[in-house]
């Protein structure tokens, strides 16, 4: 007897691993789909969660869509790897601090190694690389100066 997941509460959703279950799903308009797609990013291969993950990252629930990024992060994680569609979905939802797909970016920068990126990926690496590096330096030479300027109060 196959399990049946609750999808009025969510509940078990993580644990999904049939993708069919998923498209069918989809097809009735269900609830919770951004958790089912967590889900298949850990039971299921990368091939058979992308397109479901692609699917849920245009869901109109925003809660559920956030979760979808959260699948695309966790995919990047445990496979070290992005299909092609997970990629451009990231690039399309953009990188800034408000984007909802900024952590799953993160994940991706971090998980999957740098020669695996698409250029535009790794553009965006170097970037944010050359601008922790300047943001540093920069708060080194303010710390200094507020420094000097505290030992050069006290001396007079």
């Amino acid at each position: 007897m196959a399990f049946e997941w609750d999808w009025e509460s969510g509940d078990g959703l993580l644990g999904i691993d049939d993708p069919a279950e998923v498209d069918a799903a989809f097809d009735r308009g269900e609830s919770w789909l951004g958790t089912a797609v967590i889900g298949l990013a850990f039971n299921c291969s990368l091939e058979e969660a992308s397109p479901r993950i692609v699917r849920a990252t245009q869901l109109e629930d925003v809660a559920q869509r956030g979760f979808a990024f959260t699948a695309a992060g966790t995919a990047a994680r445990l496979n070290g790897a992005l299909t092609p569609e997970l990629y451009a979905v990231l690039r399309a939802e953009g990188h800034g601090r408000r984007s909802i797909a900024v952590n799953a970016i993160d994940d991706t920068l971090t998980f999957v190694p740098f020669r695996q990126l698409p250029l535009w990926f790794k553009w965006r690496e170097i970037v944010s690389r050359v601008r922790d590096k300047l943001e540093t330096r920069r708060l080194e030479a303010t710390y200094a100066v507020s420094d000097l300027w505290k030992a050069l109060r006290r001396r007079r």
